[in-house]
């Protein structure tokens, strides 16, 4: 095995008891586990049909698998399972459904399901909202990954409101027996009970498992870790792969201890530690683990790399979130100028997804592309997208999609009969849906009321169009919004006066970053609001495009979307108290998680890492000064390097932004 360093290689081969290697970030781990089931079927003749590999996603189990189909030749690999947990668990429910008391093809309900069903249970008892039926379905996930079954939650419950919500996780239960279902938690709850009820299936399994290998260990929950346990057995033929720095799902369910309960309960138990690194810089490498030896340990580890010490880590203060972005932006710009780099060489990294509107925004007035991941992009908002297809229609009224999507939104009373006239009657012509409509002809196909409706909504939008080519296009489209009052449109379509207030929040964002691209003092107002609508027209078109991967972009993403990735070059961006750490994790004692987190996005850079934060932050519509966050505290001062908290004299600004411009202009002599 020339290719594995000498740690990896330990691991690969050590097959005499249980193993844990704790693999740091970018040390190589799926290498290890991807060998190792090769060693295990090609030097110790176990046969592949004895094995199998878990993991937590479908796309990394495939991964895996094609890894192990390239390194074992010929008919070896076959019968191997290389899965995630709820498929293991589907699979054993298939194979003893009669035991389990299930018909055969039962239903997996999935989350919408689940949901539905919950509701139709609570809405027996009376009113609800989408909070309560969010933290009743989150509350019974919890239950069943950790075990609890409704019988013991009822003798716990300590309220009213506990045995109320005990007693629905009852008959949610009773009514999935009833539907021949079960729904995702389910696909690791049943198999762990039914090997805890019946010894004689479980040794079944465990003589077809015989030795058992799962990734990312630290993202188990209860559940999961008992199912492994109970299929390994007394055996201890067992390799797990994790690193309990990067344990950031507990939200999720997750267990960062199961990693010392293995300690206990294998008290064999060989650590091997991966701590070469294959992505990043010393000095990134330096910073990382100085941050994370903050949080307690069971077992301790230092990331090293022979990438050479790198740049220093710079963290810039910002005067606002505006200032944030835009600095991010401009970073972005001159960085990739200067050194002749591609767009998705660069990633930005932040807490919540809402950091990202701005961020978007700022990028998209740079044309600098950009995809999104981890989250919806702020143009594939519903809210967004209907008052980008009046922009569209505003600009272009033989746009027919953005025509169709319109004209019911709100609603007009416009039925899908007198649209496919319309449509009809507009393909015979050769002309638009909007201009269709003032066509006399149109009155033989279609009955005076549902023409009277179509004319009505035309003749506001060529209003509309009139004055938004105005002296204050800006103001026409609040004009626009509030005659069709969409505002009270998003409370009728809401789930809560909440979720309503921030859609609006979010259309009232798009009107005023159209109206800060409209220049103070341009020409020829027509041209330029049609401009500032193209580009947002053109942004909502890449959104679309295909195959995003292949297409040179930054990369927006949060910090739990990272986990897995590298990139060269990365913003982190709000390090500041209430942000990172979140307010809620503060609230709750959950520090360590954040810090977590926060080394998570310092070991995606591979070359330079840059974090950012605002001096001030608007919040609930007011502005806040913020506390610089307590990470940055936790960093070696000595790899640091600072701007905007009053370090730098005027003169020693004014010299960088020289040096800065000098330097671009040297590329073109």
């Amino acid at each position: 095995m020339p290719k594995l360093n000498p740690r990896q290689r330990e691991a690969v081969h050590y097959i005499d008891g249980p193993c844990l290697v704790l693999a740091g970030a970018g040390s190589g781990k799926t290498s290890v586990i991807t060998r190792k089931i090769a060693y295990l079927i090609e030097q110790c003749d176990l046969p592949a049909r004895h094995i199998a590999a878990l993991t937590f996603t479908n796309k990394a189990a495939r991964e895996m698998k094609e890894r192990v189909s390239s390194l074992v030749k010929g008919s070896a690999a076959k019968g191997l399972t290389v899965s995630t947990f709820h498929n293991l668990g589907l699979n054993i429910i298939r194979r003893e459904y009669k035991a389990l008391g299930f018909k055969p093809g039962f239903s997996i309900f999935d989350a919408e399901d689940a949901r539905a069903l919950l509701k139709e249970l609570l809405l027996k008892d009376g009113e609800l909202d989408s909070d309560h039926l969010n933290r009743v379905q989150h509350q019974i996930s919890n239950w069943k990954n950790d075990l609890t079954d409704p019988a013991e939650v009822l003798a716990m419950a300590q309220s009213p409101g506990e045995q109320t919500i005990a007693r629905v996780y009852e008959r949610y239960n009773q009514a999935l027996k009833a539907y021949n279902a079960v729904d995702f938690d389910d696909l690791i709850l049943i198999p762990v009970r039914l090997f805890q009820d019946h010894p004689d299936i479980l040794a079944r399994w465990q003589r077809k498992i015989r030795y058992l290998l799962v990734d990312e260990y630290q993202d188990t929950n209860s559940s999961q870790y008992l199912l492994v346990k109970l299929i390994v057995g007394v055996r201890g033929s067992l390799t797990v792969v994790g690193d309990d720095d990067q344990s950031i799902y507990a939200w999720r369910g997750a267990r960062p201890e199961n990693m010392s309960l293995l300690k206990q309960d294998f008290p064999a138990l060989n650590v091997i530690k991966l701590e070469q690194n294959y992505r990043s810089t010393s000095r990134i490498l330096k910073v990382a683990n100085h941050l994370i030896a903050h949080n307690p340990h069971e077992f301790d580890k230092a990331l090293w790399s022979e990438m050479g010490l790198g740049d220093p880590i710079r963290v810039i203060r910002c005067a606002n979130e505006e200032a944030e972005a835009e600095r991010v932006a401009t970073e972005i710009l001159t960085s990739r100028l200067r050194y002749q780099r591609k767009f998705r060489d660069y990633a930005v990294l932040y807490r919540g997804n809402h950091q990202a509107r701005l961020l978007e925004i700022k990028l998209q007035q740079h044309q600098i592309p950009y995809k999104i991941s981890g989250g919806s992009s702020f143009f594939s908002k519903t809210e967004i997208k209907d008052v980008m297809a009046y922009l569209r229609l505003l600009v272009n009224p033989d746009d027919d999609n953005a025509f169709l999507r319109v004209i019911n939104t709100p609603r007009r009373q416009i039925g899908t009969s007198t649209l496919e006239a319309l449509g009809r009657y507009a393909t015979e012509r050769h002309i638009g849906l909007f201009s269709a409509v003032n066509e006399l002809g149109l009155e033989s196909q279609l009955n005076d009321k549902a023409l009277e409706r179509l004319r009505r909504f035309v003749h506001w939008m060529e209003g509309v169009h009139q004055r938004s080519h105005g002296d204050n296009p800006i103001g026409a489209i609040r004009e626009m919004l509030e005659d069709m009052d969409y505002e009270a449109w998003l409370h009728q379509n809401a789930s809560t006066p909440k979720a309503a207030e921030r859609r609006w929040e979010n259309v009232q964002y798009l009107v005023d970053s159209l109206g800060k691209t409209l220049a103070p003092g341009d020409d020829d107002d027509e041209t330029t609001i049609k401009e500032a609508i193209a580009k947002l027209v053109l942004r909502d078109l890449l959104e679309r495009q295909e195959e995003e991967d292949e297409l040179d972009q930054v990369q927006l993403l949060t910090l739990h979307a990272s986990k897995g990735l590298e990139f060269p070059h990365v913003f982190m961006v709000g390090l500041e108290e209430d942000l990172l750490p979140h307010r809620n994790s503060i609230e709750d004692g959950n520090i360590e998680e954040e810090r977590r987190l926060t080394y998570v996005g310092i070991t995606r850079a591979q070359k330079t890492l840059t974090m950012t934060l605002a001096h001030k932050r608007k919040q609930f519509g007011e502005i806040f000064e913020t506390t610089p966050s307590r990470f940055l505290e936790e960093l070696p001062p000595e790899d640091v390097e600072s701007e905007g908290f009053g370090e730098l004299s005027p003169e020693k600004n004014v010299a960088k932004g020289e040096e800065t411009l000098s330097s671009l202009l040297g590329m073109f002599d």
